[in-house]
């Protein structure tokens, strides 16, 4: 051990970064930077923007006004054609990209128009090349007017639009249409759908017109068809470039610095632990009645869980075509912009319930002496719980069905992929939140340092609390505001929850559960946390910005998400590094502890120890690697909006937080239950059936 101490020593910046003392100042440089950084991509979301236009014909003819765009955002919403299709490349990818499809029909409309004007002696081989031309000409020049907020077309781009018009009524409408919608008749209002087709096409113009002073579409030319002049700009190529390089840089230094770290043996982790908890420990605790209180959180979550992977079922069969149950069409009852919103929103609900049971349960651990209407704080959340589930579930289900009329927006569904609630149920789960974090603080208060910021009992109530703060940014866009800015506001809690504080938090509980096994010191694991909230935090804040490659930013947000999300690979491959040296830690400490063959001495929680073990798998696998291949610009522009990204969020999502939810469930109801209802062989195989039946 003093060999450990004089090496520390001897190297300043390890030693610098070890010193809880000085773990201010590289904290708030990265918050400065990430949120200056995160500040100037809000701002040109506003400022460059593309306008939302009136488009005018030749003879000064209203094609689009820009009502009627507006009005066909809340027909995409109130529909939820985002569970279906996509928009600018987010969304389900179980139906097209309404704006690629849009701007593909109008470059072959316009080259329909322009082949019904040539002559039949005309010499077809050198006008068609020239038909080709001038369509790309047409579709990037941009005609838009600032003073009068409108768009001249030209008389292809006229025809292009009423037989866009067509197209979708008979998409929506008729069910022997190639690639119709399905259940035929989803929306028959002639007026939406009009309105809806005006969305779209603006979609398209985006995509296709050059931005103001540039040689590429306010999209940089995605997505990618040659028809309508979208081929990769410049700058996709460059960025790709300095990504990659800005990735191997990164991880250079890094593991350089990890490598001095890992000269340090077991005991810097284990030295100082509790002693850790054996079969023997675990049948001799008697819960108390706040970790009673919890166990209805967790048979509550395991119901969502089944129910979300039922509506899973139901929408994968809708992606292979096997809608026809004993005769019975599915789809008519359940559409699979409903069944996909319950997978996706269940999804993130079970998971939630998990770890809001857990961090009680942990809070009682930690903080035995609670304060009074600890339990009935506890309980009102439960229900509140219970309020938000059922009312989003069916708001999901009717609101797409016209049930609340004008206020679907409020009861039914949001029309957002990951915030489909309505507002209503949104603001409900916002007050779960806020009561949560009022106990958390209650609790932990008694056992909370303010002279020792970062004690492990402040940080549970630090990720806390700032998972609230950033749902705020989910009540800013309404269904009027521009669809590229109200964007940006829905990946400000998406990203920042799931990419940022979700990992911190997942690592603060993940320490939590490891003190309490008696596996690492505190000392220990508030390092860990620190070292990876700089890391996540590094990388993530600004990693933000590869959700926005292609929905109308700048080269500078382009810039910044090629760097950023690269270098979030680099915690990733950290925790695989430290993957072997935590998954033997129990078999070190048994060793130590002369267990002998005594069962009693052994270790108790090993099947909970697998599911963390697997957080770690699948954040290097499924966020990291899966992440990575769809992360570099160039390689974004032609999968967006293709099944890969669909791989990297189930990987992620499920093996990263589903397993650490998982293992909450496990380690709290194992204190709950008797030895006896314990079934480890069934628990292993429920492990290995998740973990293996994932990747397939």
């Amino acid at each position: 051990m003093a060999t450990n101490i004089h090496f520390m020593a001897k190297n300043n910046f390890i030693s610098y970064l070890l010193n809880p003392k000085n773990w201010w100042l590289p904290l708030l440089v990265i918050f400065i930077i990430s949120i200056a950084g995160v500040t100037m991509i809000g701002v040109h979301t506003y400022t460059e923007a593309p306008p939302i236009p009136s488009y005018i014909s030749l003879k000064n003819e209203t094609v689009f006004s820009k009502e009627d765009i507006l009005d066909g955002q809340a027909v995409f919403q109130k529909y939820a054609l985002m569970e279906y299709g996509s928009m600018f490349g987010d969304g389900a990818n179980r139906g097209p990209d309404y704006t690629a499809e849009a701007l593909h029909y109008v470059a072959q409309y316009m080259n329909d128009y322009y082949q019904s004007k040539l002559k039949p002696d005309a010499n077809n081989d050198l006008l068609k090349k020239g038909i080709t031309e001038q369509i790309k000409v047409e579709i990037k020049n941009n005609h838009y007017s600032k003073e009068k907020n409108s768009v001249t077309l030209s008389d292809a781009q006229v025809f292009a639009v009423e037989a866009l018009v067509k197209y979708y009524n008979q998409k929506f409408t008729n069910p022997a249409l190639p690639g119709a919608f399905k259940p035929s008749g989803y929306i028959i209002d002639a007026n939406e759908i009009k309105s809806l087709t005006a969305f779209f096409f603006w979609g398209s113009w985006v995509c296709g017109v050059e931005r103001p002073g540039e040689h590429y579409s306010y999209t940089h030319n995605w997505p990618y068809d040659p028809s309508a002049g979208n081929t990769p700009s410049a700058a996709i190529i460059l960025w790709s470039i300095i990504g990659s390089l800005g990735l191997i840089f990164g991880l250079g230094i890094v593991l350089y610095y990890h490598g001095k770290l890992d000269k340090l043996d077991d005991d810097v982790y284990t030295n100082k632990a509790e002693p850790f908890m054996t079969k023997g420990d675990i049948e001799k605790f008697q819960p108390g009645v706040i970790q009673m209180a919890t166990y209805k959180f967790f048979y509550v979550a395991i119901i969502l869980f089944a129910v979300q992977v039922l509506a899973g079922i139901l929408t994968v069969h809708d992606f292979v075509g096997l809608i026809n149950f004993f005769g019975f069409d599915i789809s008519e009852a359940l559409p699979i912009t409903v069944t996909r919103s319950w997978h996706v929103q269940l999804s993130i609900l079970w998971i939630s319930t998990c770890w809001i049971g857990a961090s009680f349960f942990m809070m009682s651990l930690v903080s035995p002496g609670q304060p009074k209407i600890q339990v009935a704080l506890i309980n009102t959340i439960f229900w509140l719980t219970i309020i938000l589930v059922g009312g989003s579930f069916a708001g999901m289900l009717l609101g797409p069905k016209g049930v609340f009329g004008e206020n679907w927006y409020w009861f039914g569904h949001q029309g957002w992929e990951y915030v489909e609630l309505g507002k209503l149920w949104q603001i409900i789960l916002a007050v779960v939140f806020i009561i949560w974090a009022i106990t958390i603080y209650r609790g932990i208060k008694p056992v909370m340092k303010l002279n020792q910021p970062w004690a492990l009992p402040n940080w549970l109530v630090y990720t806390t609390f700032s998972i609230i703060f950033l749902l705020i940014s989910g009540f800013i866009a309404t269904p009027k505001t521009n669809f590229v800015i109200a964007d940006f506001w829905r990946w400000m809690v998406v990203h920042m929850w799931a990419e940022a504080f979700f990992e911190v938090f997942t690592t603060v509980l993940i320490g939590y559960f490891m003190v309490v096994m008696g596996l690492v010191s505190r000392q220990a694991v508030i390092r860990v946390i620190y070292l990876a909230t700089l890391l996540f935090l590094g990388s993530g804040l600004l990693g933000i910005s590869h959700n926005f490659y292609w929905n109308a930013k700048p080269v500078g947000t382009m810039a910044l998400g090629s760097v950023f999300s690269t270098l979030q690979v680099i915690p990733l491959v950290l925790l695989t590094l430290e993957a072997w040296r935590f998954s033997k830690l129990p078999k070190i400490l048994e060793t130590n502890n002369e267990v002998n063959g005594d069962i009693n001495k052994r270790f108790g929680f090993s099947e909970v120890f697998l599911f963390l073990v697997a957080v770690n798998f699948w954040n290097f696998f499924g966020a990291g690697v899966l992440g990575f291949i769809i992360n570099l610009p160039i390689a974004n522009y032609y999968e967006h909006g293709t099944y890969l990204t669909v791989n990297h969020g189930h990987a992620a999502l499920m093996g990263v937080y589903g397993n650490l939810a998982v293992a909450a469930v496990l380690f709290c109801c194992q204190l709950l239950f008797k030895a006896d209802w314990w079934k480890p062989t069934l628990i292993k195989t429920v492990f290995w059936s998740i973990n293996i039946d994932l990747p397939i």
